[in-house]
């Protein structure tokens, strides 16, 4: 249960409001192509506005490198907002000083401000005091909706928390309930699919899955990884060569944890190998089922068999039939899955949306988790090429949770503290 007070825990009458929200939105040549964080920003700002507040919101955008670089304005998201709200949103440009002032002056209740990029500052980044003071002095109350961001100390997460009281939006609530719930009280047999690029990233999710989670199953570029840590030639593809020792012993810990209960911990059987990304080459399937073994002490022979290893220019793109299969067949198991990392390449040169031959182990992971073989089960998605993926075949609304934060659902799955979340005033 989140133990935070949130904005339905005080009163907002006559408030100005200062809202940190995740506006942090893809843009290309000023044009926003993904407004799903504005979006789930919404039901925050709904009920600031039912209760007649003057609100200011602040955001970050990229990595600006300066008051200067236009290209992470602000400014498209306000014409965003102010379209998916049907309201006039004001635009400050800048989010202290002068301007940031006199526009929230000059706000009346049930108004809206959305400041310029907090990170043309870098005072934001180094969580400085003076920043945060003057950034809580144009408000009353501090509201922390931006759960992409509440992993970090920054001086609109935590220094400003010491200048306002500050509570939780609706957003950020909802974000810490489920993601708590699903890793301490998860409805069982509980599942996690992981994929990504880095064993390194995702290190302390990794190692808390082998301890609660009943299966695990392992695509993306960190499964290659883990390929190499049980001594298969993974050729061309990507792999983090330095991760191995760590994939070595997460493989020791999983395999010691299958001896004790009912547990899977699965690598790819096979997969989908070409000589590059374009979808003009010609793919094959590589079968490793010869090389994957129970003892990672002891490695085989390689066979000589092509069927059974790739060749020196080839790359692992995308994981193959049986291996996902077999992870389709362990949805159909489980009641709660925490989706984190498409399997394959699912952005493929000179196609648009999930399509490509490097994309059908990820397609038939989701149409498992869709229900589409009979049972669908409570799933949690996570990790920006995974809520990408979802959001490119209009999916969101499938899901029991498709979560706005990369880095922060994966400390907060790890067990660590949100400073963002820390700094708010507790429930009494």
């Amino acid at each position: 249960m989140f133990t935070k007070k949130t904005i339905k825990d005080i009163d907002l009458r006559g408030k100005t409001v200062l809202l940190r929200a995740d506006y942090n939105v893809p843009l290309d040549n000023g044009k926003i192509t993904d407004d799903y964080r504005i979006k789930q920003s919404l039901p925050t700002i709904h009920y600031l506005l039912a209760h007649g507040v003057k609100l200011i919101i602040c955001s970050h955008l990229g990595r600006p490198s300066g008051p200067s670089d236009v290209e992470n304005s602000l400014f498209p998201v306000a014409k965003r907002l102010q379209q998916l709200l049907d309201q006039p949103v004001a635009f400050a440009t800048d989010c202290v000083g002068a301007p940031a002032t006199k526009a929230a002056k000059a706000l009346k209740a049930g108004q809206v401000l959305l400041l310029e990029n907090l990170r043309f500052h870098p005072e934001e980044e180094a969580n400085d005091p003076t920043f945060a003071k003057e950034l809580a002095s144009l408000a009353d109350i501090f509201v922390q909706d931006g759960f992409g961001v509440v992993h970090r100390a920054h001086a609109s997460t935590e220094a400003v928390t010491h200048f306002l009281p500050a509570v939780a939006g609706l957003l950020l609530e909802k974000e810490v309930d489920t993601i708590t719930t699903v890793m301490e009280q998860p409805e069982r047999p509980l599942m996690a699919i992981v994929g990504g690029a880095k064993i390194a990233d995702k290190i302390d999710i990794l190692h808390r899955f082998i301890e609660i989670a009943d299966f695990i199953a392992i695509g993306g570029a960190m499964a290659n990884t883990f390929l190499a840590a049980q001594g298969i030639e993974v050729a061309d593809s990507l792999y983090a060569k330095a991760d191995v020792p760590i994939a070595k012993d997460l493989l020791r810990r999983a395999g010691r944890e299958a001896r004790q209960r009912p547990f899977i911990f699965a690598i790819p059987r096979d997969a989908v190998v070409a000589s590059g990304i374009d979808p003009k080459k010609p793919t094959r399937i590589v079968d490793f089922s010869a090389h994957v073994i129970a003892d990672i002490e002891s490695y085989p022979k390689r066979p000589a068999n092509s069927a059974s290893r790739l060749l020196s220019h080839e790359k692992i793109l995308d994981i193959g039939p049986f291996s996902g299969s077999f992870i389709a067949g362990g949805v159909q198991l489980s009641k709660t899955v925490i989706w984190n990392g498409t399997m394959g390449v699912t952005e493929t040169v000179g196609l648009q949306g999930p399509v490509g031959p490097y994309s059908h182990g990820t397609s038939l992971v989701v149409d498992a988790l869709l229900g589409e073989f009979g049972h669908k089960p409570f799933t949690v998605v996570g990790g920006g090429d995974t809520v990408g993926y979802v959001e490119s075949r209009n999916l969101v609304k499938a899901f029991g949770h498709v979560s706005t934060g990369g880095g922060a659902s994966l400390e907060l799955m790890g067990g660590r503290k949100l400073p963002g979340v820390e700094a708010l005033v507790d429930k009494v």
